[in-house]
């Protein structure tokens, strides 16, 4: 499969990577299991495209974020994820977790932010980064 304008071509049935393609990181096998990662509303930054060409920091380490309200709640509970909140077993029922940007990203992005809150509360902040890295994803699918 060529893009225009793309200087290499990527067979996907066979894995290959073909021509102008050795210098250029192969995100899949790049992604790394770190709970560390682990962004506070439960994506996963380790498979994020911008983290692994290294455009950003990830959520913990990101200074730019201040405008997330739910890092900031995190940051003020002493609190890794949103999993850790008692305030609210479901996290849809938080204003904070489910306010109108967040709808808008679940819904270009087809994520579900709350099903890795219930995967983090399942599998841990370990276990959780290392599904999502193993299937590639920052997010679990609608």
């Amino acid at each position: 499969m060529t893009r225009p304008g793309s200087p290499c071509r990527v067979d996907r049935s066979r894995g290959v990577r073909e021509k102008g393609v050795a210098d250029m990181p192969d995100i899949k096998t790049d992604i790394k299991v770190d709970a560390g990662l682990v962004a506070k509303c439960g994506l996963y930054c380790g498979a994020c495209g911008s983290y692994l060409k290294g455009k950003c920091k990830g959520c913990t380490d990101n200074v730019k974020a201040t405008w997330c309200a739910i890092r900031t709640c995190c940051g003020d509970r002493h609190i890794a994820t949103c999993a850790e909140c008692a305030d609210f077993s479901d996290p849809r029922d938080c204003k904070k977790f489910n306010n109108f940007m967040s709808k808008v990203f679940g819904l270009v992005m087809r994520s579900d932010r709350a099903a890795c809150i219930a995967q983090i509360r399942e599998l841990g902040l370990e276990g959780h980064a290392a599904a999502m890295a193993a299937a590639g994803r920052q997010s679990i699918r609608r």
